[in-house]
This record gives C-alpha cells, sequence and structure tokens, in this order.
C-alpha cells in the first residue's frame, strides 16, 4: 500500500511458476491504473514516499530476479526506468522499504555474498548508492534509524556474523557495536525509534534480545550482550521469530511463537516494562488440549561424535515407548536453513492415533549456527546424510521407535537427504515421503541452462571440477540406486516447479522400479497444477497432506484406526 493508503501495488501467480504479475489498484475507485500489467515480476515491489514512484523487480529467462525499475503511476510500463541490473548469474535481486520509511533498499545476492544498495525514499529520481562494497564471500544486512546503519555482516572470520553501525554518509565507515560469538549466532535485527532486538540462536534455541537505544537518535557507543533483556520460552525446544512490526516509533516487539505442542501464538512484549501479550492463538478444530503432549529434545551421536539434536512430540496416553511406536522423522539439512520445532495441526491426525513426531537437526541446515552450517555443505555434505542416519539409530536404540515402524519425510534439498539416506540404509526405514525431491544431483549441477544451477554452485560445489564431480556421483539419489529391497516411497513433484524439475523424481521413480528388489509400495505424483511450494489453495494443499498421511497410515496397517479425542 502506498504511504498514503490509496493505492495498493499486488502481484499474482496463477500457476505456481514464481513468475508474477504486477497491478496498481485506486483503493477508493477499485479502478486498475496501469495501462498494461507488468509481466515476468519476481513478485516485490516498494513505493517511494511521492506515493507515485514505485520500484519493482523483474525475472531473466531462468528465473532469476536481476533488474531493478522505476515506475511512475499513470505513465506507460514500456518506459519504464532501469535503475538496477545485475549481470552476475550467480545473484539474485530483491527491492525493500526500511522500516523508518526514510530508506529503499536494493538487495543482491549469492549463496555466500551480498550487497546492498540505498535512495532516500523522499529522491526517488536519485541513484542508488552501495552500503558497503562487494567482497566475496561476505553477506550484510541493513536497516535504518537516524543518521545510522545498522549492519548485520558475516565473513570467514566473524562466521556467526557481529552487529556494526556506520553513518549514512559514510556508509563504508563502520564501528562494532557488538562483536562476534562463537557460540552465538545473529540471525537478525529489528530497529525502532527507542530500541534494536537481536534475533540470535543459541545451543539451537532461538531468543529475542532486546537493547535501549539514546532518546536523542544517536547511534550507542557500543553493546554488551549483559545489557540486553531476553525474551525466551520455557520450552525443550521452540520455534520463536519476529512478527509484523508496528510503526517506526512502537515500543511494542510483536513476536510469533509455537512448539511441536503449542499452536501458533502471537504477542505483544512491552520493550519497557518486558511484559507480554498474547495476542492471537492459532484455533486448532476439533479441540486441542496441549497438556496431553510432550516435547522433548535428544541428542543423538554422529559416526564423528558430533552430538546431533532431536525435537520430538507424543502423546503420553497412547505411546509405550517400548519401540513398538510409530514415528515420522522429518529432515532438510541445506542453504543453513532452520527446521525448527513449530506446531501444524495437520500434523496432529497422526499423533492422535499414536505416532511420534520428530525433527532432527541436521548439519547443512543453520540451528547449531554457521559452523554447522559449513559442515554439511560442499564436501561435506555427507555428514548431513550420517547425521540423519545417527540420529535414527539412536531414536530406534532409545525405544522410540524401530526400522519396522520409522517413516521418514523430506523436501526439495530435504528430498536429497531421503533419496541419498535410503540408497545408504534402505533397511532402516519402513516408509519414506520425498516431496519435490532434488535426486538428480549431478545431471543438474552439470546443466547451467537450468534455473538456480549457477548459485548453487555455492552450496554444492562445481561438478565442472573433477573432486566435486566424483564427490555428488557419490551421493546423488539417482546414481546410487542399487538392487535392494527398499522400503514404501512416495514421490510428489510440481508440473510448473522452477526450482526442481519434475523430471528428476520422476527419473529417480523410475530408475528405483527398475532396481528395487521388494514389492513395497512406490509411487509418484506428479501435480498438474502447481509449482514448488504445492498448490496455493487452502483445500488442495490439504488434500496433499491428506495423501502423504494416507500413504504412511496404510504403510504402518492403521488405515482402519480412528483418531483419539
Amino acid at each position: 500500500v502506498s504511504p498514503n493508503n490509496k493505492l495498493l501495488c499486488y502481484a499474482e501467480d496463477t500457476q505456481g511458476g514464481e513468475k508474477f504479475t504486477l497491478y496498481v489498484k485506486d483503493l477508493e475507485s477499485g479502478r486498475q491504473l496501469l495501462k498494461k500489467p507488468i509481466h515476468d515480476t519476481a513478485g516485490n515491489a516498494v513505493w517511494a514516499n511521492d506515493n507515485k514512484t514505485l520500484f519493482y523487480v523483474t525475472k531473466d529467462k531462468l528465473d532469476r530476479p536481476f533488474k531493478v525499475w522505476r515506475h511512475t503511476v499513470g505513465s506507460a510500463p514500456g518506459s519504464d526506468e532501469l535503475v538496477y541490473h545485475e549481470e552476475d548469474e550467480a545473484f539474485y535481486v530483491g527491492v525493500q522499504r526500511s522500516r523508518s520509511e526514510e530508506y529503499i533498499f536494493i538487495s543482491s545476492g549469492s549463496a555466500v555474498t551480498s550487497e546492498s544498495l540505498f535512495l532516500h525514499a523522499n529522491n526517488p529520481s536519485g541513484t542508488f548508492q552501495s552500503v558497503l562494497p562487494r567482497v566475496n564471500d561476505v553477506e550484510y544486512d541493513v536497516t535504518h534509524r537516524g543518521s545510522s546503519f545498522y549492519i548485520t555482516l558475516r565473513d570467514k572470520e566473524r562466521p556467526n556474523s557481529e552487529l556494526l553501525v556506520s553513518s549514512v554518509e559514510a556508509p563504508a565507515t563502520t564501528a562494532v557495536l557488538l562483536g562476534h560469538r562463537k557460540e552465538v549466532k545473529i540471525e537478525g535485527v529489528s530497529v525502532c525509534k527507542d530500541y534494536l532486538t537481536m534475533f540470535e540462536r543459541k545451543k539451537g534455541l532461538q531468543v529475542a534480545t532486546v537493547y535501549g537505544l539514546p532518546a536523542d537518535g544517536s547511534a550507542p557507543k557500543s553493546l554488551a550482550p549483559w545489557d540486553g533483556r531476553e525474551v525466551a520460552m520455557d520450552q525443550p525446544a521452540y520455534e520463536l521469530g519476529a512478527g509484523a512490526q508496528g510503526d517506526f516509533d512502537s515500543g511494542v516487539l510483536r513476536l510469533v511463537y509455537s512448539s511441536l505442542a503449542t499452536p501458533t501464538t502471537v504477542m505483544d512484549v512491552d520493550m519497557v516494562s518486558m511484559e507480554r501479550e498474547v495476542k492471537k492463538v492459532q484455533p486448532v478444530l476439533g479441540g486441542f488440549e496441549q497438556a496431553k503432549y510432550k516435547t522433548l529434545r535428544l541428542w543423538a551421536a554422529a559416526p564423528d561424535e558430533t552430538a546431533v539434536p532431536i525435537s520430538l512430540v507424543y502423546r503420553e496416553d497412547l505411546v509405550k515407548l517400548d519401540g513398538s511406536d510409530p514415528m515420522l522423522l522429518d529432515c532438510y539439512g541445506s542453504y543453513e536453513i532452520c527446521n525448527d520445532p513449530y506446531f501444524s495441526s495437520t500434523r496432529l491426525t497422526l499423533i492422535d492415533r499414536g505416532f511420534i513426531f520428530a525433527v532432527a537437526h541436521v548439519r547443512g541446515g543453520g540451528e547449531m549456527g554457521r559452523f554447522w552450517y559449513e559442515d554439511g555443505k560442499f564436501l561435506k555434505k555427507k555428514h548431513t546424510f550420517t547425521d540423519l542416519i545417527a540420529c535414527s539409530e539412536h531414536l530406534i536404540r532409545e525405544k522410540y521407535t524401530s526400522a519396522s515402524k520409522l517413516c521418514i519425510e523430506g523436501r526439495s534439498a530435504g528430498g536429497l537427504t531421503m533419496g541419498a539416506v535410503v540408497n545408504m540404509r534402505p533397511d532402516l526405514f519402513k516408509a519414506v515421503v520425498m516431496g519435490v525431491p532434488f535426486v538428480d544431483v549431478l545431471t543438474t549441477m552439470l546443466d547451467e541452462t537450468i534455473p538456480l544451477t549457477v548459485i548453487e554452485f555455492e552450496e554444492w560445489g562445481n561438478p565442472k571440477e573433477k573432486e566435486y564431480y566424483h564427490y555428488m556421483q557419490s551421493y546423488s539419489p539417482v546414481d546410487n540406486i542399487k538392487a535392494a529391497a527398499y522400503p514404501n516411497v512416495l514421490i510428489t513433484a510440481g508440473l510448473h516447479d522452477p526450482r526442481v524439475g519434475y523430471w528428476e523424481p520422476a527419473k529417480f521413480c523410475a530408475l528405483l522400479r527398475e532396481k528395487k528388489t521388494d514389492n513395497n509400495l512406490l509411487l509418484f505424483k506428479c501435480d498438474m497444477g502447481a509449482g514448488h511450494f504445492s498448490q496455493s489453495g487452502r483445500f488442495d494443499r490439504l488434500k496433499e497432506v491428506a495423501l502423504e498421511h494416507a500413504f504412511l497410515l496404510k504403510c504402518m496397517g492403521m488405515l482402519e484406526q480412528k483418531a483419539a479425542a
């Protein structure tokens, strides 16, 4: 919505291919203001403060967001001015507006390198300037307050990031506000008129730490960890993050919290008193008694003795904990993405039938900091797979489940993890759900005409280099299927998926069907109207979840079993 609340810019994608058509609507008259809609955009756009200038991003032929355009409402889109062109094919572009509403930022980043440019929102016809120069393997994010930029920066010497401050007039001259800490990862910063909130991760759990800022609008000289006031949850495993924040002058911090047994809860924290007020709790249709569900955090020992965390939940009145309970173990483990233990009402249909649900926080993800991620990528990628196997063995050994009752699931790069471990240890699992799985690693990474390939070199390596070629070949699921008895397998794909082509899971399914020696289920479902993130309609998405759950219940011989009240 424009700053004067009169115009709405919105984008729509009707196929799931992540190419959006941009529209501008007059909210008073309902009239469409663009002479022609703008096609092939990345879906994000921001207003300047004049209420008529709009900045938006378009994609190239490989679906890479690469250009930022300036549009004036009332003019023809064909006359829009190109203000930024990212020519490096490994970099993706976005555009944002600062919470202070004073600056517009263009962000350009690869998997390990980023750069931000800024322009005052009162000067939409001006030229964007760089905050910090682009340096390989250095990433940073920028926010604004007063005459200062607050910069969260990561590099090789500061892998868990540190907080810097600079003046708007000389952004490249920085000072350290909060230094790097090996045991604490900075995930983000929110700044308002009087407070700065650090979103951090300690021992795999998220906390929000609030710091007061000088009343005159200047930047503090430094911040010490002991000066902050923490917001943390009294749960063994949970998810905590920033909600939609209010006006820049607001002294209220909005947080969103959930756990495997706590429905998503929106709460406001008064940053003066630190008192919390729950504003909304996700309703659970059919009733939900939280006291019936128990959450735990366990630790499994990987082959190299690394301790790998596991979060799990079950109903105490339904499980036996003698090895006979069915379990669904979820895993991802790539891109430094944190697979946090969040609440899902649809998951209850399994738990209320006696399933234990667990999440393996394996290396390659970001749950335990930057070191955790770097220890599960490139030539260490197999740590992701051996961590999941170690977690599975630990859960069996501790009698939470057994090989005949253990199911695993993962989507996208998590689907790669599923394919790799099922090739390595097909005897360890009863059933596997592979959602839009990245399974033909070698072929895809050798083809630079496929979207994402070039940027993915910084995650997996470049197979045109001999060392990476042979390493990828040693774990790529398609290349390691063998003549063996496999568990029951459900594979899903989306016809319009721009991230993982439907042919990858189809190829994996065909090869597995040819080589496997068992009579277990092997199902492949390609959604003809979806992309990477499934159907967009709520009920269509529920149908997909129902299919996955029905598959698991069938494999367990539990189709006729009713969910407990």
